[in-house]
């Protein structure tokens, strides 16, 4: 069972691009922001003090544009987490008509703050988040 973490948020109007719709950018913003959102909820601030993510790798895919005013739902979960690596993926959807706008996925990398080097990915965040 995937351990979802979501929210839902109306599209400002600074995410708005020359073509009139969220623009592609933004959607990446939001994947990021919404992971770090998740990393927040469920640590405490030791364990955020001692370890960071980097970001190795992103993949989007858009479905379906979005526009100012619009509601929307961002969800996240761990795919898998293994050694100093794990997955991420990301669905954002309108619930007005149930489209998705985006799929996404992330490689992040366990980073030990202090000396900026890959950790192993521990047992007690991987039952956190897998």
């Amino acid at each position: 069972m995937k351990k979802i973490y979501s929210e839902t948020f109306r599209v400002p109007k600074s995410a708005i691009d020359h073509n009139g719709h969220v623009n592609n950018v933004t959607y990446l913003q939001w994947c990021i922001d919404i992971a770090e959102k998740h990393w927040i909820a469920k640590t405490d601030p030791s364990t955020r003090e001692d370890h960071v993510w980097v970001v190795l790798e992103h993949t989007i895919a858009y479905k379906n544009p979005s526009f100012q005013g619009e509601t929307l739902s961002i969800s996240t979960w761990v795919r898998s987490a293994e050694g100093v690596k794990s997955e991420r993926s990301y669905r954002i959807e309108r619930p007005s008509d149930g489209k998705t706008i985006v799929e996404a996925s992330s490689v992040w990398c366990f980073v030990n703050a202090k000396t900026h080097r890959p950790s192993k990915i521990s047992e007690e965040i991987c039952t956190l988040f897998v």
